[in-house]
């Protein structure tokens, strides 16, 4: 039976809180997912929560229900709390009806098995959460493999993070790698890898793409390292017809996703 915590001085609401710091949450190997939708996701995908939080008011949502009992019956403990709580927990003064406390999802680069997709993300020292959250997102809505997190990228698990991937964070596999772990294991098998650079005259929209294509996208302000870039099998760049000299990292992944998918090469038929 779920218990009722209302204490901020309760022991477990202490520990909680400081999963919001990416110390405590590598020495915990936990991370915290907020919200119906999220956590409704998360479940959906496989993924049940250690702790689970829920208010009183919500208690009876058709929602909540089925995260409850699926907690408890995975062997969580769902805990009847009130809204300054969550709220505390969060970091939000309008927290969502459910927090979750996840164990950390694993992210080995040898998990991810090229073959089951014709597209790969692949970010490079990303270090707004928002850009990591809209990727993984962009990842969901593209069918595509995962995505990859190249060296000192934001920490997948943080708060804002997890926020903004809307529940993609428990449905699109990731991984984190050093860039020469990476590049050995690109160049094991097949893959185009594609980096988007403004110095280059190759447009988005001319080549055909080779699958599976991994759709480099470099650091928000200082764009990929010329050593990535020249490891690339092909540049291309999104033209800017205004006055702007490029576009949103998280923006220009999106619809260079879109293109590859649509101008992937077709394999020839018998």
């Amino acid at each position: 039976m779920p218990r009722e915590i209302t204490a901020y001085s309760n022991p477990l609401v202490k520990r909680v809180r400081t999963l919001r710091d990416k110390k405590h949450r590598r020495d915990e190997g936990l991370f915290l997912a907020e919200g119906l939708r999220i956590l409704t996701e998360a479940r959906e995908a496989g993924h049940l929560p250690r702790y689970l939080f829920y208010t009183r008011a919500s208690a009876d949502h058709a929602l909540v229900r089925p995260l409850v009992a699926a907690c408890e019956a995975a062997g969580g403990e769902a805990i009847e709390t009130n809204a300054d709580i969550l709220s505390k927990l969060s970091g939000k003064d309008n927290p969502g009806a459910v927090l979750g406390v996840y164990d950390e999802l694993p992210t080995a680069l040898d998990r991810l098995d090229r073959n089951t997709a014709p597209l790969w993300l692949v970010a490079e020292r990303l270090r707004d959460p928002g850009n990591l959250g809209t990727i993984l997102r962009t990842a969901d809505a593209t069918g595509a493999g995962g995505v990859i997190l190249l060296d000192d990228c934001v920490d997948p698990f943080s708060v804002e993070a997890v926020r903004a991937s809307m529940g993609a964070i428990f449905t699109v596999p990731f991984a984190r790698a050093r860039w020469d772990e990476f590049r050995d294991w690109l160049r094991s098998g097949p893959g185009q890898l594609v980096g988007l650079s403004l110095d280059t005259q190759h447009d988005y929209r001319t080549p055909a793409y080779q699958a599976p294509t991994f759709l480099l996208t470099g650091n928000e302000a200082q764009g990929m390292p010329d050593f990535m870039a020249a490891e690339c099998d092909l540049l291309v760049k999104i033209p800017m017809r205004g006055k702007a000299d490029s576009l949103n990292a998280a923006v220009a992944t999106a619809v260079m996703a879109y293109t590859v998918l649509d101008r992937l090469e077709q394999p020839p038929t018998c």
